[in-house]
């Protein structure tokens, strides 16, 4: 192997590959990403057995090749070199130059590289997927015993249109984003894991989905991940309906105030109080050292009620939604919506305040 190449374009798709890449790991060659050279140019993957990546790169190819080397050494020179970059491959080393400085680097057979053979596909469509979960990855839980919400649960609605609807839910705070589906060919509702989710390249790229894996391709850079064997729950249940208590506030006023009022809060995770009246909502924390009220503006007609909410899922559910107003349909919990955002419903479970 042996070839030339632009710093910045290696820098670039060694950043790309090596978010799929765990800092620490029992299996050397997960440190690694896989080079391979040839008439083409670069290609580099990583991968860490669930997530693999890939990119290319433009370069002067002299000797096709492969190798395997330590991702985040080979990183690193890319980024505090000074110039265009030599790769060549000398018996095991593998020697890397910039101007006059000269790294060798150990290296492991590209055979020993792990495979994750993507099989077939039961759809392939173009969509911005980096904007259809995003509104939903927030609520997207952390627990272990419940691997099955780890994730953003991805499917197909009929509702007159076809949409393709992302889910995510802890069990305290649920949302649910919905787009026009751009495919044809239908597909059985997947769960993303947070992972992949987290590294999903913006603006439209090309997606192919199967039961077991996703595939996403932007340019040259394809994601290619195993999707979370499991059963999402039946969301729709949680989704309160009926709700005729239906107070509109603005955005950014609500969450300033309820800001605000969780400073005197000394638990993680406390209460705000929401008392909802004729033309105002009052926000109350209470603890055993301090407490705050506050109250702002608030379009609503009908019988005062009250509610607790965590403040902090409460300031992640706003968080989410354009400046504007806000309408908080009151039943077994909150149903959000705004009109600045078409296609976006958030729930919110109510907590003892």
């Amino acid at each position: 192997m042996r070839l030339t190449i632009a710093r910045a374009d290696l820098a670039r798709v060694l950043t790309n590959v090596g978010r799929v890449i765990e800092s620490r790991n029992t299996i050397p060659i997960l440190s690694n990403v896989l080079l391979e050279a040839d008439a083409d140019g670069l290609r580099v993957t990583g991968t860490d057995l669930d997530i693999v990546a890939t990119d290319r790169a433009v370069a002067n190819v002299e000797q096709e090749g492969s190798i395997c080397v330590d991702a985040k050494l080979l990183a690193e020179i890319a980024k505090k070199a000074g110039g265009d970059i030599s790769i060549s491959l000398e018996a095991d080393r593998l020697t890397v130059k910039s101007g006059r400085s000269v790294f060798k680097l150990a290296t492991l057979p590209a055979t020993d590289f792990p495979s994750l053979a993507a099989g077939k596909f039961d759809a392939t469509f173009d969509i911005d997927l980096a904007a259809l979960l995003a509104p939903a990855a927030f609520a997207m839980s952390t627990e272990e015993t419940r691997f099955y919400l780890n994730g953003v649960f991805v499917h197909l609605q009929e509702d007159g249109d076809q949409f393709i609807r992302a889910v995510a839910t802890d069990g305290h705070r649920l949302s649910r984003h919905q787009m026009a589906y751009p495919g044809e060919s239908a597909f059985a509702g997947v769960i993303i894991p947070r992972k992949a989710v987290g590294i999903i390249p913006k603006g439209t790229v090309t997606v192919s989905v199967s039961e077991a894996k996703i595939r996403i391709s932007a340019g040259d850079f394809v994601l290619t991940s195993k999707l979370i064997d499991g059963t999402f729950p039946d969301y729709q249940r949680v989704i309160p309906t009926g709700n005729d208590k239906i107070v509109t506030v603005d955005r950014d006023a609500f969450m300033k105030a309820a800001d605000r009022v969780s400073t005197v809060s000394s638990e993680k995770g406390r209460a705000v109080r929401l008392s909802i009246a004729p033309g105002s909502v009052g926000f109350t924390v209470n603890n055993a050292d301090a407490a705050a009220t506050d109250e702002i503006e608030a379009e609503y007609s009908g019988e005062p009620i009250e509610i607790g909410f965590n403040a902090a899922y409460l300031s992640d559910l706003f968080g989410v939604f354009p400046s504007g107003p806000v309408t908080i349909a009151i039943a077994d919990g909150g149903l959000f919506k705004s009109a600045g955002f078409e296609g976006l419903l958030l729930v919110g479970m109510p907590m003892r305040a």
